[in-house]
This record gives C-alpha cells, structure tokens and sequence, in this order.
C-alpha cells in the first residue's frame, strides 16, 4: 500500500481487539517517530512506551475519548487499547515549539503503525499532572499527547461535511466521520 493509500484508509480507532502489539513493533514505530522532520534537527522527543497489562489500565484513567459522543465512544472493558506512547518534549533540548516536531514524529507512528494492521487514536486531552507521577517524569519533560494503539476492532467511514464536522455514530454503531471537501480548502496562487 503506498503512503497516500495509508493516508486515505487512516481513521482514528477507539475500538480495538484484545490482542497484544510486538514489542518488535512497538519499536519499529519509535524508530519512524525518531527519523521524522525536526526543527534544527535538535530532537527533543523522547516516548514512553507503556505496553504492561496493568500500566495500561492505569494509562486508560487518565484520557478523555471522543468528546463529541462520550461516553459513547469511550472504548469499553475488553476493547481498549493494548499499548500507549507518551510523547514527551525535553524543554532544555526545544523550550519553544516542540508540538510541531511531536506532530511530525507522531503521524509516521501513526501510517507506520497502520501499514503493520495497527489502529490508532492521538489523544491531547490527557491528565498530564497524573501520568508524570505515574511514571516519574522529570519536570523538564513536557508531557505533549498521548497515542493509544490495537488492532482495530471498528471501521469508521469518511464522509463529506455538511452541516457540521463532528464525528458521530449511526445505529449500528459505526462511526462517521465527516471533512470537509478538497474544493472547499484549496486556493492555487491567490485566496
């Protein structure tokens, strides 16, 4: 499947079956994170990666999912995800703009991931004062999202927004995701 083909089938996953990552995997996906674009190539991300039964739950805890359908599109017992990422941005390294190397670094995680059958959800609604005492980090780490990870156990579809862009579920329970028209976005040479 080539990159643009990945990027048209990505959709963000909240559902996942309870089938354990590879650790192999899980640092295959740092290495990608590690080789994306970073601003005067200073580097400032470090990840935890949190693959452990218990940990994971806990990790769980802390996350807000889906705010335009909660608690509906939380993942419920028995479809969570099975690793997470703690992206992290040294502040002695970048004290400035760090968010742009963790989005860069974040996506490749995020195609790497899905190229291997692995979905997704990039979570910045986090409770970052509970995970750095959870894992003891120091505070020149900003703590900057959090990338959950399973095989998906869902199948949200695209559609075109209308009325509005937010997210929802139909009666089946599969999630519809609108955006919005390449038309509607594009502006060659002037606005």
């Amino acid at each position: 499947m080539s990159v643009y083909e990945l990027i048209l089938k990505r959709r963000t996953i909240r559902r996942f079956k309870p089938r354990p990552i590879p650790e192999e995997l899980l640092n295959k996906l740092v290495n990608a994170a590690r080789l994306a674009p970073s601003g005067a190539n200073l580097q400032p991300l470090e990840f935890i990666i949190v693959n452990n039964t218990e940990l994971v739950n806990k990790v769980f805890q802390t996350l807000k999912w889906a705010g335009y359908i909660a608690p509906a599109g939380n993942p419920p017992e028995g479809r969570r995800p099975m690793a997470y990422f703690i992206v992290l941005i040294n502040s002695e390294i970048k004290p400035q703009n760090g968010e742009v190397d963790a989005a860069a670094a974040i996506e490749n995680m995020i195609l790497t991931a899905l190229e291997d059958g692995v979905g997704s959800c990039w979570l910045g609604s986090i409770d970052r004062e509970q995970l750095r005492t959870m894992f003891d980090i120091p505070q020149k780490y900003r703590i900057d999202s959090v990338l959950a990870l399973g095989y998906p156990d869902e199948s949200p579809v695209v559609e075109e927004a209308k009325d509005s862009i937010k997210y929802w579920k139909d009666d089946q329970g599969v999630l519809h995701v609108p955006k919005r028209k390449l038309s509607d976005i594009v502006h060659y040479n002037q606005f």
